[in-house]
């Protein structure tokens, strides 16, 4: 069996498990009552369980299964490097965290001091270490970093890279989707990486990015707005630790010097730091944001907000599902776009390609901007942030809806004014 078809196996078996898990998942979440309930900063209206991320890790540990038995793939498990099995251990402690997150709302530093421990188990154990970065100007050429200084710095960024995607995890479907497209660009960069090197085509990189899109993409009809789940920090730090792990043995798989000198003159040489960075824009960019907007405040770089770029994207006018759809273009365009120097020969092509994209996305998203204001609609209040339920009220919310596999109702009834319409209401969301 070719490679391209192993890693195309892989990739739906997570699809398929993370699909097939989502329900069970979701009655967990009900029985467990990991429940999330509309709260004013929120932007769903309706108690929505959580746990999403359990599936998720479930479709990711069938996959790395089925790879171990493949002929090309199982070779992964046993290379030099990145310890596929030291990763897959971490990721199901940093999904164990999330679990009581989503359980018990855990405070930010316990939190912080759980993903820190668990993201040096793995860069300690796991292998995955940022050992060597490529300067592409001046003579510096291949910085190698001394494991006191790799340490500390992959946990830096993978530990970033983990709230970067919980941060924008607030509309249905967001950051299953902009990390399904993310993993996406990663799996060809690092594929493309490996045929033009002439290396073992059976990487971590591309085997980690390879079942992350599956999952993802698995569970995304369950999370799509409306969605019937959320992955909650179950989720979005077990996503955040695989694609960092992803990005970072990708970037040190190989020496840029060879691989790409003969493509595209100096340009193919800032590819391993280029496409990192391109493929995380999205949530990078929102965390930096909304930490100096919080610092400028004085407040708690972790305190919540409804200013993230998502939201902003519903204040100017979009509607909730065009917002996500808006946010995956810009990713997907950023990925994608620096993936595609490493394709092709003609860089002006891409840029040129790139630029215009780029013009008809920001046309897009100010349409809401050129038409005449909406009337803001009147706001959801509830009687407390959160509202505060026992076990009577949440088995009333939610009824026979497990079974029959509809959204959750409202667990609370909110007390809406009488001047507000279902469409004002829709818009909340």
């Amino acid at each position: 069996m070719h490679p391209s078809f192993e890693y195309a196996l892989v990739c739906c078996v997570a699809a398929a498990g993370s699909f097939l898990l989502t329900p069970l998942a979701r009655a967990v979440a009900i029985a467990w009552k990991a429940v999330a309930m509309p709260r004013d900063r929120d932007v769903h209206a309706v108690a929505t369980p959580r746990l999403g991320g359990l599936a998720m890790l479930g479709g990711l540990i069938a996959a790395f299964g089925v790879a171990h038995m493949l002929p090309t793939l199982q070779t992964t498990f046993t290379n030099p490097g990145a310890d596929i099995g030291w990763i897959v251990i971490s990721g199901v402690l940093i999904c164990l965290l999330g679990v009581l997150d989503d359980r018990y709302d855990l405070d930010s530093v316990t939190k912080l001091a759980g993903q820190v421990l668990v993201t040096g188990l793995m860069v300690t154990k796991g292998g995955v270490q940022l050992s060597a970065v490529y300067v592409p100007w001046g003579h510096a050429g291949t910085v190698v970093l001394g494991q006191d200084i790799a340490i500390p710095v992959t946990i830096l960024m993978v530990v970033l890279t983990i709230n970067a995607i919980n941060f924008i995890d607030g509309l249905d479907g967001l950051a299953a989707g902009v990390s399904a497209i993310g993993a996406g660009a990663f799996f060809l960069y690092a594929y493309h990486l490996a045929v033009i090197g002439h290396t073992d085509i059976a990487a971590a990189p591309t085997l980690l990015a390879a079942c992350l899109v599956g999952t993802c993409v698995g569970f995304l009809p369950h999370n799509f707005s409306p969605a019937r789940i959320f992955m909650g920090d179950s989720g979005s730090m077990l996503i955040g630790l695989f694609l960092s792990a992803a990005a970072t043995t990708a970037t040190t798989s190989g020496d840029p010097q060879t691989l790409f000198g003969n493509l595209l003159g100096s340009l193919p040489l800032a590819l391993p730091l280029l496409v990192p960075l391109a493929v995380l824009a999205i949530p990078f960019m929102d965390l930096v944001l909304a930490v100096l907007r919080r610092l400028r405040r004085r407040q708690s770089p972790f305190a919540a907000d409804k200013e993230h770029l998502h939201h902003r994207m519903l204040e100017i006018g979009h509607t909730h599902r065009r917002a996500v759809l808006l946010l995956y273009f810009w990713s997907a365009l950023l990925s994608f776009g620096a993936v595609a120097f490493s394709i092709t020969r003609s860089a002006w092509a891409v840029v040129s390609v790139v630029a215009v994209l780029a013009f008809l996305g920001v046309l897009l998203s100010a349409v809401p901007r050129l038409r005449s204001p909406r009337p803001e609609p009147a706001p959801i209040s509830w009687p407390t942030d959160p509202p505060v339920v026992d076990d009577a009220e949440i088995a009333e919310a939610v009824g026979e809806s497990v079974i029959a596999g509809s959204p959750l109702p409202a667990a609370v009834p909110a007390p809406i004014a009488a001047t507000t319409t279902p469409v004002d209401i829709a818009r909340t969301r």
